[in-house]
C-alpha cells in the first residue's frame, strides 16, 4: 500500500504535456529530480569534508593547548587582530575554549545527524548524538554572547550584531527541530535539524566564504582586500545565503517544475565549488596556524 501511494505521488508531481510522449515528459522529470539530488550530495559530501578537517584542527590547536595548559598560542591569530587568550581572564578564557571546542563538536557531530545510514541504521546513536548536538549548539550560543557583549570592550560592533542574529537563530531553529520531533512530525523535524545545521557553522561559512572571496578576487585580478563592501555584508551572508538556497532547495524539490530544479542544480553545484574554492585556501592557513609558522594575507 506504501508503494502504491509513493508511485500515485511520483505520478502526480510530474506534470503533464499534451505536446510531449508521456514517456520523454516522465524521462525529463526523472533527469531533473536526479540532477537536484546529486547536486545535493555534492554540496553535502563537500561540507562534510571540510567541516571533519575544520574539527581536526579545533581539537589540535584549542583542544590540546586547553588540556597540556597552553592556551597562549591562541594568540597566533593577533597578526589577524584577534587576541582570544587574555592573562589572568578565567572566565574569557572558558568561554572561548567552551566557543572554540564546541564549533568544533558541532561540525563533526551535525554532519554525522544528516547521513540517513546513520539515521536509519542507528536509530538510538541518531537520537544520543541529537541531543549532545543540541546541548552543544545551545552552549555554543550563550558562549558567543558572552564573548560579543561581555567580554568585548567594543561589542556594538557588525560583526557583534551579525554574531548575536546567528545566535538567536540557533536557539530559534533549536527549538523547533526538537519540538517538531517530540511530535514525531519527521518531515518538518528534517527541515529545521538542516537549518539548525547552517547557522550553528556558519562561522565556518563565513571563513570559507572570506578565503573564496579572496582566492576567486586574485585569480579574476580584481585585487580584493578588506576594506571591500564584501565583507561587512558577508557578516550575514555566511548564515542568510545558505538558508536562502535550502528554501530554494525544498521548494525545487517539492513544488518546483523541472526548470527549477535545473537552475536550483546549478545554484547548489556553483555555489559548492566556490565553497570548495574557499576551504582548499583556508587549509594551508589553518596548518600553519597550528605549526607556529607567520600568518599574514
Amino acid at each position: 500500500m506504501e508503494k502504491t501511494s509513493v508511485a500515485v505521488a511520483d505520478l502526480a508531481a510530474t506534470k503533464y504535456d499534451p505536446t510531449k510522449p508521456q514517456s520523454q515528459t516522465t524521462s525529463s522529470a526523472k533527469f531533473a529530480d536526479r540532477s537536484l539530488k546529486y547536486s545535493a550530495t555534492f554540496w553535502f559530501v563537500s561540507v562534510m569534508a571540510g567541516q571533519w578537517f575544520f574539527f581536526y584542527y579545533i581539537m589540535a590547536f584549542y583542544g590540546f593547548s586547553v588540556i597540556n595548559d597552553n592556551m597562549e598560542i591562541w594568540n597566533r591569530w593577533e597578526a589577524m587582530g584577534s587576541k582570544p587568550y587574555h592573562a589572568g581572564d578565567f572566565a574569557g578564557n572558558f568561554a572561548f575554549a567552551a566557543h572554540a571546542i564546541g564549533a568544533g563538536i558541532v561540525a563533526f557531530g551535525g554532519a554525522l545527524q544528516l547521513i540517513p545510514q546513520v539515521r536509519s541504521y542507528f536509530p538510538k546513536f541518531h537520537k544520543i548524538n541529537g541531543y549532545v548536538y543540541l546541548s552543544t549548539v545551545f552552549c555554543l550560543a550563550i558562549s558567543g554572547f558572552y564573548l560579543v557583549w561581555v567580554r568585548d570592550p567594543e561589542p556594538i560592533t557588525l560583526s557583534g550584531i551579525g554574531t548575536s542574529i546567528n545566535g538567536l537563530l540557533i536557539f530559534a531553529f533549536a527549538y523547533l527541530a526538537l519540538r517538531r520531533v517530540v511530535n514525531r512530525d519527521i518531515v518538518s523535524h528534517k527541515k529545521w535539524a538542516l537549518r539548525l545545521f547552517l547557522v550553528s557553522n556558519a562561522q565556518w561559512t563565513l571563513r570559507v566564504g572570506v578565503f573564496s572571496y579572496l582566492v576567486t578576487g586574485s585569480m579574476l585580478g580584481l585585487k580584493p582586500s578588506f576594506s571591500d563592501v564584501f565583507f561587512p555584508i558577508w557578516t550575514f551572508g555566511c548564515f542568510v545565503l545558505p538558508l536562502a538556497t535550502l528554501q530554494l532547495y525544498f521548494y525545487a524539490k517539492e513544488k518546483g517544475g523541472n526548470r527549477v530544479k535545473y537552475i536550483t542544480s546549478g545554484a547548489l553545484c556553483v555555489l559548492t565549488v566556490l565553497m570548495l574554492v574557499g576551504a582548499v585556501g583556508f587549509t594551508p592557513f589553518l596548518l600553519t596556524v597550528m605549526s607556529g609558522g607567520d600568518i599574514a594575507l
